[in-house]
């Protein structure tokens, strides 16, 4: 199985301190149809939390994000690796973005049976875009 390397568009809001929030937000995309693959949630300074999610696609759930108060995370270049689980993946991915002088700002990945998926958050589209030619030469 070959590596797929993907941009991805991040979406992103804010959580109340409440046992619903998180709830209430997927309620909407799921009715919309979304099969998210990815939701991480953090506190956040102020009491409340953030939440990152993706991915989203078409006109129903875009307008679902729109009324769960989620918007297109601009600042999030990201990048989805998706591929075979192997011994010491994550040091090739980061040895080749180390190599490339490309700093992440964000990581997230995951083992489910013999499939890895990782996402790579980056400062910029133009480093993102870096990472992913560097990548594809890493995990030929």
């Amino acid at each position: 199985m070959a590596f797929e390397i993907n941009k991805v568009d991040v979406w992103a809001g804010e959580l109340s301190d409440s046992p619903r929030a998180l709830l209430k937000k997927l309620e909407l995309l799921s009715q919309a149809g979304a099969n998210l693959e990815f939701v991480i949630s953090r506190p956040d300074k102020r009491g409340k939390a953030v939440v990152f999610m993706a991915p989203l696609k078409g006109t129903a759930q875009i307008r679902a994000a729109a009324e769960a108060n989620l918007a297109k995370a601009a600042s999030m270049c990201a990048l989805r690796v998706v591929g075979p689980n192997q011994s010491g993946l994550g040091e090739r991915i980061t040895r080749a973005l180390a190599d490339e002088g490309l700093n992440l700002r964000g990581v997230s990945a995951a083992v489910i049976g013999g499939r890895s998926v990782t996402y790579l958050r980056f400062v910029n589209a133009d480093d993102a875009q870096r990472a992913r030619r560097a990548l594809r030469r890493a995990l030929r």
